[in-house]
Formats: C-alpha cells, sequence, structure tokens
C-alpha cells in the first residue's frame, strides 16, 4: 500500500536520495475549475466584495494574496479573506474538482522509471492534500505555497529533474532549478507562450507525457539559470 505524501506547507527541508519528477497541481493534475468559480463567488457574496469567480478559475496559477489584491480586496482586509478562502474550500472545491487526462498515467509512468513524484503547488498545502486524497493521486511528496521562481526551492530539495506545468510562473521554477520545463496547455497558457517562455516541450495534456518520459534519463539536472 502506497504510502500518503510527504507535505510541506512552505519550502522542502528534508533531502531526497535519488531523482524525482515535479507536477504543478491546478490545470495540470487536477481541474478544480467549477468548485473556484463558486467558492470566489461565496466569498465575494459573504465579505461584500466584487470578487469574480469565473475570471478567478480562467486564470488559476497566481497565489490567493496577489488575486484578491488584483480584485480590488483592500490590504487590511487579505490575511482574512485568505483564511475565510480557504476555510470555505473543503465543502465547496474538493467535492467538484476531476483528475486531468493523463494524470494518473503520468504518475504512475515517473513510479515505473524508478523516480518519486513531487508535487509544487502555489496552493495551500492541507487543502492540496485533501485534492491528491479524494483523487487517489500518487504522489510522494507535495509542497504548497511556492509560486513561479520560488517553486525552485522545492524542486531543488527533492531532486527533481522535469518539472510539467501549465503556467509561465511553472516554467520559470523549473528553470531556476535546472530541471526540464514541461509544458501542457490545459490552463491559461498557450502552446507559444509556452514555449518562448522556456519550456523544451508543449503537450495537449499529460497523456503525451509517459511516452515522452520512456525517452528521457531521471538524472543529471542542468545548472541552474542565474
Amino acid at each position: 500500500m502506497r504510502r500518503g505524501p510527504e507535505l510541506s506547507v512552505g519550502p522542502a527541508t528534508v533531502a531526497v536520495v535519488g531523482t524525482a519528477v515535479g507536477f504543478d497541481l491546478d490545470m495540470t493534475l487536477i481541474d478544480p475549475r467549477p468548485g473556484m468559480v463558486a467558492v470566489m463567488n461565496a466569498l465575494g457574496e459573504e465579505a461584500g466584495l466584487p470578487l469574480d469567480g469565473e475570471h478567478f478559475a480562467a486564470n488559476l496559477g497566481p497565489p490567493l494574496d496577489m488575486v484578491l489584491r488584483d480584485f480590488g480586496a483592500p490590504e487590511e482586509r487579505i490575511g482574512a479573506l485568505v483564511d475565510r478562502f480557504r476555510q470555505l474550500y473543503p465543502e465547496i472545491v474538493i467535492p467538484e474538482t476531476v483528475a486531468l487526462p493523463g494524470a494518473h498515467e503520468a504518475l504512475a509512468a515517473v513510479h515505473e522509471a524508478g523516480g518519486r513524484t513531487v508535487v509544487v503547488t502555489g496552493k495551500y498545502g492541507p487543502n492540496a492534500a485533501l485534492h491528491v486524497k479524494a483523487l487517489g493521486l500518487a504522489v510522494d511528496v507535495l509542497v504548497g505555497e511556492l509560486w513561479s521562481d520560488g517553486k525552485a526551492v522545492a524542486l531543488r530539495e527533492h531532486g527533481a529533474t522535469i518539472y510539467a506545468g501549465d503556467h509561465l510562473g511553472d516554467v520559470r521554477g523549473a528553470l531556476a532549478a535546472g530541471a526540464v520545463p514541461v509544458g501542457v496547455t490545459t490552463g491559461p497558457c498557450t502552446r507559444d507562450e509556452l514555449l518562448e517562455a522556456g519550456a523544451e516541450v508543449v503537450f495537449e495534456s499529460l497523456a503525451e507525457f509517459p511516452a515522452w518520459l520512456s525517452r528521457q534519463p531521471l538524472s543529471g539536472a542542468r545548472e541552474p539559470v542565474r
């Protein structure tokens, strides 16, 4: 029986022996958009603020505090709004979320190749762990609350030589860690945008990932981009 993932809410602190492949969560492994629309709209109604759930769900990636600022939420309310969002999240978002095509197969392909699966996400760690459990994702290590270049901290710590994600920030994180950036167009970014940002390969979904991975070594990460 596979153990649950090792969870880190902040940067990883335990070095991992061997090789690993990293994945983003939202719109890479999972599709939480219906629940994201609902939870952001519920938060806005409760708080009396013009929060746009449809826009939020269509542009997943940036940290929640950044999103709330962009919606015009007062700075002095940001902390409380983030806390309330996280409280509402499990009952609203978890039941509405599905795994994206190829997610289970991509994780399985890493294990079959002798690697470890490391999910590095900007999402609040405990809520990310609920998704992993609910969908039965074969994740060895889960690190939450890291965004863009900041993801490189966990990717380096856990020895990830490849990182797959749907956002330009994921590409930047992979490059900063010296990992091979793999893009998927299941999120808000186009193939051209991901390639221009530095992705070495871009797939329509993770369904294409296992065949590609079978041709890649899981060791020998390059030097990080300075």
